[in-house]
């Protein structure tokens, strides 16, 4: 009677619903305590590095301490990983760099840029301030910098952006994408790898989402879209048709997926949508789990034109009232081309009531620094072949 009753229990869709219920609240709590341990980690980690610099600084300490401090931390605690004189190092580097003059001056200047004195204000040229209006100080924006980032971003990419990353606004930038995002470490080095601090500061991002999406959602979404995307990784010296540049994005998936962001999801390619007795066919088709919205990327191996846009409205609003789950934003649409004009694209998406981004690709890395404008350009080339040629007419 009672096994017969256990199994009329398993199968019910209300006992179901409880187990899984149950299932997310231990994941829920397994995800908390390893955040708390980063969290305790992290600001262990900082105040070992600062009192290694502070007793250097006022003791004159020589380094050979970070040795001995390793050593004495080891022998105590035999049974905790981390204490190694490598490791003791990078905490006293850790503490050093983030409290450097540059970095506190980076770090005083965007906070306060992001401070308002009222709706859409900025305030340039201040102090950031707290609630009751008085200017924080240097050393209280760091603090906050302590407390609210670091914490959140794991010690192995502190390590690696400390390593590979030396301008402080680009630090700031990786850090605080990592918190906020929740990067892997291979997302975090594919994207210093990419560039990706220089391409979001530096480069215009074309679309029509602060006139298609609500303000906020807007935000989230520009975050979302780069202005131009990097598929070196596919190996490609030539120019190709559409189908074979689709051919070879599935085929090195998931480095697309790291060149596009964290948050996507694939779904497939080539998506069927029927309408009537016709149907249409969307080349690549993802899921973005931090917008809850379907991102739609139509590929193009020429330039943009203005019907593309057209084009991608359309699938839209197809996927908005086909395939949109209950919950979901609106759908977002990329074109995906190799050139654009920024001017041409304002004018395509202007009218259109569907959020879509273009951006462009590029085949092959830009020339590292030392040799960018030291090699001739590809008209510079052009012209030297026709001056030959007519002087050999």
């Amino acid at each position: 009677m009672k096994e017969s009753a256990a199994t009329t229990l398993a199968i019910s869709a209300d006992y179901r619903q409880f187990v899984e219920e149950l299932k997310a609240r231990v994941i829920g709590a397994r995800i908390s305590a390893a955040r708390a341990v980063t969290h305790n980690a992290i600001l262990l980690y900082w105040d070992i590095g600062r009192g290694i610099v502070e007793k250097q600084r006022t003791h004159g300490w020589g380094d050979s301490v970070v040795e001995v401090v390793a050593a004495d931390l080891r022998r105590a605690f035999p049974g905790i990983r981390g204490f190694s004189a490598n490791n003791l190092w990078l905490m006293r580097q850790f503490y050093s760099e983030y409290s450097a003059a540059g970095f506190l001056e980076q770090l005083v200047q965007e906070t306060a840029e992001a401070t308002r004195v009222g709706p859409g204000q900025p305030t340039p040229n201040r102090l950031p301030s707290d609630r009751s209006g008085v200017p924080l100080q240097p050393s209280e924006v760091l603090e906050q910098l302590v407390q609210e980032v670091l914490p959140a971003v794991p010690w192995g990419h502190h390590v690696e952006i400390v390593k590979k990353v030396k301008a402080p606004a680009a630090r700031l930038w990786y850090l605080r994408a990592t918190a906020r995002f929740g990067w892997s470490r291979n997302v975090l080095l594919n994207q210093i790898k990419a560039s990706a601090f220089e391409r979001a500061v530096t480069e215009k991002k074309t679309h029509n989402f602060e006139l298609a999406l609500p303000e906020h959602f807007a935000e989230q979404a520009d975050e979302m879209l780069k202005s131009s995307y990097s598929l070196d990784f596919l190996g490609l010296r030539r120019v190709v048709k559409e189908r074979e540049l689709e051919d070879r994005l599935i085929s090195r998936l998931q480095s697309f997926l790291l060149e596009l962001g964290y948050g996507f999801c694939f779904i497939g390619r080539q998506h069927r949508i029927a309408l009537g007795t016709k149907e249409y066919f969307i080349d690549l088709l993802f899921y973005h789990r931090f917008l809850k919205s379907l991102v739609a990327f139509d590929l193009k191996v020429g330039a943009f034109e203005p019907e593309h846009a057209g084009k991608m409205d359309f699938y839209l609003n197809l996927l908005n009232d086909k395939e949109r789950g209950p919950g979901d934003q609106p759908s977002i649409g990329i074109i995906l081309c190799a050139e654009k004009d920024d001017v041409e694209v304002e004018y395509a998406l202007r009218t259109k009531g569907n959020p879509i981004g273009v951006a462009v690709y590029e085949l092959q890395s830009k020339l590292p620094g030392e040799l960018d404008g030291k090699l001739p350009t590809a008209k510079q080339l052009a012209d030297v072949v026709r001056v030959e040629m007519e002087g050999s007419k």
